[in-house]
């Protein structure tokens, strides 16, 4: 069974945490295609229909991107699964959400949010800076209960290290006096858009080969872990400063 929620007046550091989410001022003002396209690729891997970057505010969790959810741009805090990541401070999956020992993990509100959208699978891996306040979380949902392996939930904290990753360079990029600096983020964002378009397709061929039945065949599972290793590697290369990263804190 999942813990329980832990009260917000007793997170550490939650000042902190709110004061790193509005430091990176990452808040979806503006939608960019990146993010999209990551969304859209993390969907498209677990075969699932909705994947989702939530920041984490003090009253409102607001999705920098969304696939399968359109029109969501923000909810309640008390209404969002998402919100649980940063009070657990890990990673989180529901594998069945229509029971009923499941169901009582979550606030009243989020479990009548959850009923009411029919979500029945949830796994989320959390974001962090690189001083690992934790600002949010990638996650993706499922309208059927399905199980998630430990290979599974690697993937996803890779890519919820990626996600973070290119929220630190992007406020590198966008807070450096010089106009290059702003140039790279475009250029990077072009760049990187265009391997997880590739991935994709890779994707794509991997789960026609392989099938879509859980848990996620090897032959699914290792060469796409070993292309998210390169796009990390794409990143160290590229970046403009010092950035973190660990898939292995999150998974």
């Amino acid at each position: 069974m999942m813990p329980l929620p832990t009260p917000l007046a007793s997170l550490p550091s939650e000042t902190e945490r709110l004061r790193a989410l509005h430091h990176y001022n990452v808040m979806p003002a503006q939608q960019e295609a990146v993010f999209d396209e990551l969304v859209q690729f993390t969907a498209q891997l677990f075969s699932l229909p909705i994947s989702l970057i939530a920041l984490v505010d003090a009253e409102e969790v607001a999705y920098k991107a969304n696939q399968g959810l359109p029109g969501l741009q923000q909810q309640p805090r008390e209404e969002a699964i998402c919100a649980m990541v940063i009070r657990q401070r890990t990673p989180l999956v529901f594998t069945n959400l229509t029971q009923p020992e499941q169901l009582r993990c979550l606030t009243t509100m989020a479990s009548t949010a959850a009923q009411a959208k029919n979500l029945q699978f949830y796994a989320g891996a959390p974001l962090h800076t690189p001083v690992r306040h934790l600002i949010g979380t990638l996650c993706v949902i499922g309208n059927q209960p399905r199980s998630f392996g430990a290979e599974e939930r690697q993937l996803l904290a890779q890519l919820a290290g990626l996600v973070s990753e290119l929220i630190t360079i992007r406020h590198i990029c966008l807070t450096h006096q010089k106009v290059t600096a702003h140039n790279q983020w475009q250029w990077l964002q072009n760049l990187f858009t265009e391997e997880v378009q590739q991935l994709r397709v890779l994707t794509r061929y991997l789960l026609a080969e392989f099938g879509t039945k859980t848990p996620m065949p090897m032959g699914v599972l290792k060469p796409v872990g070993r292309r998210l290793d390169d796009l990390h590697l794409l990143l160290q290369q590229h970046h403009p400063g010092p950035i973190w990263y660990s898939p292995a804190a999150m998974a």
